[in-house]
């Protein structure tokens, strides 16, 4: 089975083209860094009308809502393959319809509204629930660099039922966020395109960024923008090496 393998700031998935089913523990095996591919997770982008449909799996087998930086290498492989007429389309994700634009570098894709919720203190700290068509808590540090987001992460993700995307958010300016990620079903990845929206939706709540926010991860910088019921993002979407595999 032919498939790409695609990163967006380090957020890296194994691209199928559609339509095709697959199972958890073949997600699971292709993700693994040392048996498989390797990669954050497994997308599947299949033709639909003038659009595409957008299938996602975390690296644990799980199937997710949304993922920013997936959408945008979706978009990026549907161009790629010819799927569709113009670099202006929409995609069908299981959270509705996502408009997406596809320029020479970057891919601009809209993610839905973002929401912000009642906080919740989990051993003591507060974080900020906020919706991006999949769920997210927030909190603000002084420094992500020194949060153990290995050890913080999963526990607040498991008091959670069905699991939280957990971000750890320093507000360097009102246009400037800098954020780390701990990724349901996945662990701490490079990059969340979810995540950004979200901890840029949960600043302007909380008064401390505009709508318009720059967003540093570990694997590089998206742009985020803010408006009534449209979340955009915009980051890179490349192919990183084409290969074939063997075991479905």
């Amino acid at each position: 089975m032919q498939f790409v393998k695609m990163e967006g700031l380090g957020n890296d998935f194994v691209v199928f083209e559609g339509p095709l089913g697959l199972t958890a523990r073949q997600v699971i095996e292709l993700c693994d860094r040392r048996r498989g591919v390797g990669a954050d997770g497994v997308l599947v982008v299949t033709a639909l009308g003038d659009g595409v449909r957008m299938e996602y799996w975390n690296a644990d087998g799980t199937p997710a809502e949304m993922c920013g930086n997936g959408l945008r290498c979706v978009a990026r492989r549907a161009v790629d393959l010819g799927m569709v007429s113009d670099r202006e389309f929409v995609v069908a994700t299981p959270v509705g319809p996502r408009r997406v634009m596809v320029g020479e570098e970057d891919v601009t894709v809209d993610v839905g509204p973002s929401r912000v919720g009642d906080p919740v203190t989990v051993d003591g700290v507060t974080y900020h629930r906020a919706d991006v068509g999949n769920p997210h808590v927030v909190t603000l540090v002084d420094d992500p660099s020194r949060v153990a987001v290995g050890e913080v992460g999963p526990r607040v993700e498991r008091r959670f039922p069905g699991g939280v995307n957990v971000e750890f958010v320093a507000v360097q300016a009102p246009a400037a966020l800098t954020v780390r990620v701990w990724e349901r079903g996945v662990g701490e990845t490079q990059a969340c395109g979810t995540g950004a929206v979200a901890s840029v939706a949960v600043g302007r709540h909380l008064g401390v960024t505009g709508s318009d926010v720059e967003v540093g991860l570990p694997g590089g910088v998206a742009r985020v923008r803010l408006e009534a019921e449209h979340s955009w993002l915009t980051g890179p979407a490349v192919t990183v090496f084409e290969g074939d595999w063997p075991r479905f």
